[in-house]
């Protein structure tokens, strides 16, 4: 078993919050791998490392993990806009990584707290970023935080979006309801993921315009994580003033830095990007119904029966 071991506080918060039983983690392991094996549509990847973060995100339920690992590269599968062409060096995602609309932060409020990641969601019209392509940036940051993260795999995470300079022009010029619909969709469902809280800050009158296109696509639980914050000083009072960059008042670096910090992250991750393109789903070969984009995403609105933590 090659996983590595928690700090003593993380692990506390594992095993109070998550049902963690470091003991049993070989023998559920051993579970999931048989049960990987059995599938003859899914080709998931069997790193001992990455299956304990999807059993942590599904607190152990074996039978949840079974689940979320399914729909995760369900929509892999069915989601080519986001998670096909994952090569860091093309131009787009370049793009993207050099802007930084989307960082998780370096500091954390304490050692057993969640990660928290800024979106700066002005750079989008700013930069004209392309939203799939901000998305799919996003994605692959996310999966090395699966893979790399503790904090997050055991506390979460906690999402600022600083709402500044947006404008009624930029929503509607840069915001796709059926795109928005396929991401609400991945983050929510797709990740092994507890989001513990999102705060937006330096919100004006569009938000309001905003929060009804995103809403609908949002779990009750995440809805009601969601703090709104008016200024800097409101969002202090989520999360501690130091840990954040220093554009915004904090002691956790420069925003410059943090974002070359992950260009180069991502980019030492181009071998594994390239050979992930593998696993997915064949869903000629799944029993019972095939699941297709139409299915998951499609006007009926199946996927909000699923179930998040």
């Amino acid at each position: 078993m090659s996983i590595r071991k928690l700090s003593d506080e993380l692990q506390k918060v594992a095993i109070e919050e998550l049902n963690e039983d470091p003991k049993r983690i070989p023998s559920d392991l051993t579970h999931i791998k048989n049960w990987i094996s059995k599938q003859p549509h899914i080709k998931a990847r069997t790193d001992d490392q990455l299956l304990v973060t999807f059993l942590r995100g599904c607190k152990f339920s074996l039978e949840r993990t079974k689940e979320k690992l399914d729909m995760h590269y369900t929509l892999k599968t069915i989601t080519p806009e986001i998670y096909e062409n994952r090569d860091p060096l093309l131009p787009e995602i370049q793009k993207v990584l050099s802007v930084g609309p989307v960082l998780p932060l370096p500091m954390l409020s304490h050692p057993g707290g969640p990660r928290v990641s800024l979106a700066r969601n002005s750079l989008v019209k700013e930069h004209n970023l392309d939203l799939a392509a901000l998305f799919k940036a996003s994605a692959m940051i996310q999966d090395i935080l699966l893979l790399e993260d503790d904090n997050l795999a055991v506390a979460g995470t906690t999402l600022l979006h600083d709402m500044s300079n947006l404008s009624m022009t930029h929503v509607l010029s840069t915001v796709s309801p059926s795109l928005i619909k396929k991401i609400m969709t991945c983050v929510q469902y797709g990740y092994p993921n507890r989001i513990k809280s999102a705060a937006f800050f330096n919100v004006n009158p569009v938000f309001d315009a905003v929060q009804k296109i995103f809403k609908p696509f949002l779990t009750d639980k995440v809805r009601d994580r969601i703090r709104i914050c008016k200024n800097l000083n409101d969002l202090y009072e989520v999360v501690p003033k130091e840990i954040l960059p220093e554009e915004y008042g904090g002691n956790g670096g420069k925003v410059e830095d943090i974002v070359q910090h992950w260009k180069s992250k991502v980019e030492s991750y181009r071998d594994w990007f390239l050979e992930d393109a593998k696993y997915g789903t064949n869903e000629k070969k799944r029993p019972g119904k095939p699941k297709t984009s139409e299915s998951i995403y499609g006007l009926d609105g199946s996927f909000r029966q699923l179930s998040v933590d």
